[in-house]
């Protein structure tokens, strides 16, 4: 191994780090992971506690090996290491610093790796913070933890390797960074994504553990909870974060195109936000156990149906990262004995956990039930729409195109159901709800909902300038107030009987969540029904109005960046005669790899945006100028980040932070007393 400037770098700086070290490390994260994938599984069985507990500093130091992998990485393309195939594909020595580091996960071999490291960062977390756990459950899970890290291993090892050299030739520089990816954004988007994403595999450890012990209870449920809800948290964070992303960068002026890997993301979200009530049930109540597993197998294998759409090469998409298709297979040919492998062993196991608990009239159980249904029907809907056309093109029947009218016609109304159910599940307990005290509670949020949403259209529409009624605004915000009203009638019926103070953090956040769905839903409605777009030619000096508000094209400039230069232009933007805003949106050419992209201009308001995107050059000093009015859009992010804020208030709840050591597990057995609960 030799410890030297790399062989592409020829700015002098002495490396600190050599590939060679990151592929060895790779190799070595992989005997861990296959040391800790057995040992203490094998110990589970037979009764040695020393090779249970192995599995604990196996998973620390597979974290550590490949952390080291990916420092090597890192540092390749902040030093131009251009010996590496990986960095000469996408970097070059004028992207800006940060975007080198952005950079390491923004091709396939990367974000794998970033997978892989996120994968060790989740084992290492269970293995610290599940020392009260009975040890024969966390050898297990743990063990199927290092079953997954095996399977990326092989990936990037046999198919995927991030350290393949260019040698012995190798360019003095290199390509680039895609241009859509050089955005702050997508520093942060990816990891927080996958955080998420790979988070779930923690329930499917668990729930794996549970179903191999042959035994599953409320203390398992208690025992998941806080895990469920830090994935779930990551997982919204970054859906919400692409979508903005999406918003500002692509310069369509939409924050949502039921793009396939977009809904690779948004499937296995929907089946944890239905696990995550699931849990919540079985944890309080001891129902839906079966249901509750095959949600935390269904979750994680929805992830790795995600990472096989995004990698195999067989969608083409903005998202995606072009492979050729042998990767595909192996990463099929994994799905398939991960998603087989767990659904046979649920079959076997499975049917023994069904509970027997009672529950009759509105009970929050049965409004949890109809909560998955709702959730997982949108899911199978997403699924088929989204798989259909591939396997049509796979048969050769033919190319079919599936769209956004397809999914809003399913999901909206399925939207609008969930939210009722919503508003009801706020005033409804557990075991037992009378149907008539829930519609006595119910009568005046009823009333001002729908007067409000009736109404409220009407001064929307003159103020953004619409032609007629609006029946898309009227529905949404009589849904939006009925859930905002109902929860804050149930706050004022729970402040009677007890101090605010001391309800649990989970309620709160179950509040906030909630909450922040419905101003989500309010953002998404309000922005579908009032949207004002114009497509036009413009020269210098036109002026165009859209929704009340007026735009001039009255000049352009040339700017040079370090790895690109752009032609600018300026928009005065004003209304009644008042300047509000002066936007410059951008037509960006990017000298390495010669590729033009758009970079629209936004003033962002609380209940509107003024949005203005700079097309091609049409002769002359005409210019084709696509000017939006988009009301009310920021509350889509502003919910997203609420509901994420109500996800962290709930983890932060005190029952989750008890450390009671529970008594050891004899073989193949879970043995927990019940634990008490919030009442």
């Amino acid at each position: 191994m030799q410890w030297a400037r790399p062989i592409g770098n020829r700015s002098g700086r002495g490396v600190i780090i050599s590939p060679e070290l990151g592929h060895v490390a790779l190799i070595i994260a992989l005997c861990l992971a296959l040391l800790q994938s057995s040992i203490p599984l094998l110990g589970s069985y037979l009764g040695v506690q020393r090779w249970m507990r192995l599995a604990h500093s196996l998973a620390i130091g597979h974290l550590v090996f490949v952390g080291i992998a990916f420092g090597c990485l890192v540092t390749a393309f902040m030093l131009d290491d251009f010996s590496l195939r990986y960095v000469v594909d996408n970097s070059n020595r004028s992207l800006p610093t940060h975007f080198k580091f952005s950079a390491v996960w923004s091709a396939h071999e990367g974000s794998l790796l970033l997978w892989a490291l996120v994968l060790a960062a989740w084992g290492a977390a269970v293995a610290i913070f599940s020392r009260s756990l009975p040890l024969v459950f966390s050898a297990r899970a743990l063990s199927v933890l290092a079953m997954i890290a095996v399977g990326f291993g092989l990936f990037m090892l046999l198919t995927s390797n991030p350290f393949e050299r260019t040698l012995p030739f190798p360019p003095e520089n290199g390509s680039d960074l895609n241009p859509l990816l050089q955005d702050i954004g997508l520093i942060i988007h990816p990891p927080m994504l996958y955080m998420g994403y790979v988070g779930l595999s923690v329930p499917f450890a668990f729930a794996i553990a549970a179903l191999l012990g042959g035994q599953f209870d409320s203390a398992w449920a208690r025992w998941c909870r806080p895990w469920i809800n830090v994935a779930w948290v990551f997982l919204t964070l970054g859906i919400t974060l692409g979508s903005w992303w999406a918003y500002y960068e692509l310069g369509w002026g939409g924050w949502w195109f039921w793009d396939p890997v977009e809904n690779a993301s948004f499937m296995p979200w929907l089946v944890a936000t239905a696990l995550m009530h699931s849990v919540a049930a079985t944890e309080k109540r001891g129902v839906f156990r079966s249901w509750t597993l095959l949600l935390a197998i269904f979750a994680f294998s929805l992830s790795l149906l995600g990472t096989f759409l995004v990698r195999s090469g067989v969608l083409t998409s903005v998202h995606a990262f072009a492979s050729d298709p042998e990767r595909g297979l192996f990463i099929l040919i994994f799905l398939s004995l991960v998603i087989g492998a767990s659904l046979l062993l649920f079959a076997l196991r499975g049917p023994a956990m069904n509970s027997k608990s009672a529950y009759t009239g509105a009970a929050r159980e049965v409004m949890i039930l109809t909560n998955n249904f709702i959730l997982v029907a949108a899911m199978a809907m997403i699924l088929i729409g989204t798989l259909y056309p591939l396997v049509a093109d796979a048969l050769q029947l033919g190319k079919i195109s599936v769209g956004p009218p397809y999914f809003n016609f399913f999901f909206v109304p399925l939207s609008l159901v969930l939210m009722a159910c919503l508003g009801i599940a706020a005033s409804s307990r557990w075991r037992h709800t009378a149907v008539d005290v829930v519609a006595i509670r119910a009568r005046i949020p009823v009333v001002l909902s729908f007067l409000l949403g009736a109404l409220l259209p009407i001064p929307l529409g003159i103020w953004f300038s619409a032609a007629e009624y609006s029946i898309i605004a009227a529905l949404t915000l009589a849904a939006v107030f009925w859930v905002v009203i109902m929860s804050l009638q149930d706050v004022r019926l729970k402040a009677q009987s007890v101090p605010l103070t001391r309800l649990p953090a989970g309620y709160w956040g179950m509040l906030c969540a909630h909450c922040g769905l419905a101003l989500c839903a309010l953002g998404v409605g309000l922005s579908s029904a009032y949207d004002s777009q114009r497509d036009m030619r413009m020269e210098l000096g036109d002026v165009v109005e859209v929704a009340g508000y007026t735009f001039e094209f009255s000049g352009l400039n040339e700017t040079q960046e370090s790895n690109y230069r752009a032609t600018r232009g300026v928009i005065a933007v004003s209304q009644g005669g008042r300047s509000i805003a002066t936007l410059t949106p951008e037509k960006r050419h990017y000298q390495s790899g010669g590729q033009v992209m758009t970079e629209a201009a936004i003033d962002a308001g609380l209940t509107r945006d003024l949005f203005v995107a700079l097309g091609e050059p049409l002769g002359g000093n005409s210019w084709a100028i696509r000017v939006q009015v988009k009301p009310f859009v920021r509350c889509i992010w502003l919910g997203g980040l609420m509901m994420g804020i109500g996800g962290l208030i709930a983890v932060a709840d005190k029952r989750y932070r008890r450390r009671k050591k529970i008594p050891s597990m004899k073989r193949n057995r879970l043995v927990e007393p019940a634990l008490e609960v919030f009442k």
